[in-house]
């Protein structure tokens, strides 16, 4: 089962959609124009005239000629030139980043305007003719004029191009589109935590006899379709608890879940079978993680981002840094959301469904654990771990401070194990002192 927001994703998320439209819209205009060049020839306005392509036959084959081959090679330098940039963010950063240049619009929308303006001109040269052919003569004046307007467009949006391809191939452009992706996502699933907090009863737990319920195929779990599982539950009278979040990895067959009778009864076989086959159905899996409900795949592409750039043939802590700056920002933002289990229930308010989701313990460790391991030796990369605990802790509401004691006894013992300079041991102890009185919430200020 794919949802519409899934297939909406996945498209655009491709190369290939907008400069398919675009060359069909193209051949559509190609035919079109000239058709209308024929039945306005001899009545467009000689005020207009002057501003439409007044040269023969030989003269408009040859600028339709000129800009179709012009324009398939520049559309080859393109396509050479955003390759190179895939397998450098790929390489350098992470191989999870691809997507995100994927999914860029100028990118796709300037392969479009190339692509389309070469079949627009081929397809209006078909309908250039001479006299020598034993025809009447016609050219589409209107229709070369288009041509040339578009050649025009596609040299701007060429120069465009390079300078928008400089800039999004730096690393703080990266990070700062992972971070507005992955915003988007936590705002679009998770409630504040204010506004989730009445009325939250807690989720039933299952008992021995409950009824596993597999995947249906392996890959990343992409989406879970809420609606399709409460009818499933309400069709079967049964409680689901789904404890696989989406960016999980499945395999076809495992357990993903289970389901229980509500009354206590005993499921019959065929709502045993038909609830098994309709909870595999709305769990959609993919070979790679989306944006669409995934939680964590910001910080994991933020997390592959800092892990690269510490590892000995990169060496950039400055880039792990950063990193770790955009890491906090979305911690801190998770830590104001409501991260209990999503409770989906009937028309009379009785549960029915229970969607596990990743915990700040889990997400934590993603983001501190690596870069910990890969940075143990860099005292700036320890101090900003720290930093990102101390802002962590700031945000975050008691129940979640046992995460952060943990996180920070972790690198409290990483710091213990470094041969460091005593100055350097000292400034992480105070920031370490920061992380614990930010959790009382205190926030003491250093003056100079």
């Amino acid at each position: 089962m794919v949802s519409l927001p899934v297939s909406r994703d996945a498209l655009r998320a491709q190369l290939w959609p907008l400069p398919a439209l675009g060359v069909v819209l193209a051949a559509a205009a190609g035919v079109g124009l000239p058709r209308l060049d024929a039945r306005i020839q001899h009545r467009i306005p000689p005020s207009l005239e002057a501003y439409l392509f007044g040269g023969g036959a030989g003269a408009a084959r040859t600028v339709l000629e000129s800009i179709a081959g012009s324009l398939m090679t520049v559309t080859a330098l393109t396509f050479s030139l955003t390759v190179v940039t895939l397998q450098l963010a790929s390489s350098q950063f992470s191989p999870r980043l691809l997507r995100t240049f994927n999914r860029d619009r100028y990118v796709q929308t300037t392969l479009a305007l190339f692509l389309a303006t070469f079949t627009y001109t081929l397809t209006v040269l078909r309908t250039v003719r001479t006299e020598a052919v034993g025809q009447p003569l016609f050219v589409p004046q209107l229709s070369v004029t288009v041509a040339f307007l578009l050649a025009l467009a596609s040299v701007l949006a060429l120069v465009g191009f390079l300078s928008h391809l400089a800039r999004k191939i730096r690393v703080e452009t990266m990070l700062r589109d992972v971070h507005i992706d992955a915003e988007d996502t936590i705002r679009r699933n998770l409630a504040e935590a204010d506004s989730a907090a009445a009325g939250f009863t807690a989720p039933p737990q299952p008992p021995a006899h409950a009824l596993p319920l597999p995947a249906k195929t392996s890959g990343f779990l992409v989406t879970v379709h809420e609606k399709a599982l409460l009818a499933a539950a309400v069709e079967a009278d049964a409680v689901i608890l789904i404890d696989r979040s989406p960016g999980s990895s499945l395999i076809a067959g495992t357990p993903v879940g289970a389901a229980w009778p509500r009354n206590g009864e005993p499921f019959t076989t065929g709502t045993r079978h038909r609830l098994v086959r309709r909870t595999a159905d709305a769990l959609t899996t993919g070979v790679e993680r989306t944006h669409q409900q995934d939680l964590g795949l910001g910080l994991r592409q933020l997390t592959d981002v800092a892990v690269r750039a510490l590892s000995p043939g990169v060496n950039d802590p400055t880039t792990a840094i950063h990193a770790l700056s955009h890491s906090s920002a979305l911690l801190c933002e998770l830590a104001k959301r409501d991260p209990r289990p999503r409770l989906l229930t009937d028309d009379h308010g009785r549960i029915r469904v229970v969607l596990q989701r990743p915990t700040l313990t889990e997400l934590l460790d993603l983001v501190v654990a690596q870069p910990l391991r890969y940075g143990a030796a860099d005292p700036a990369v320890l101090a900003r771990i720290l930093t990102l605990l101390r802002e962590l802790a700031w945000h975050s509401p008691p129940g979640q401070h046992p995460a952060i004691v943990d996180a920070l006894a972790r690198v409290r013992s990483a710091v213990a194990a470094q041969d460091l300079h005593p100055g350097e041991r000292a400034e992480l102890a105070s920031i370490s002192e920061g992380v614990e009185q930010a959790l009382i919430g205190q926030w003491p200020f250093t003056t100079p």
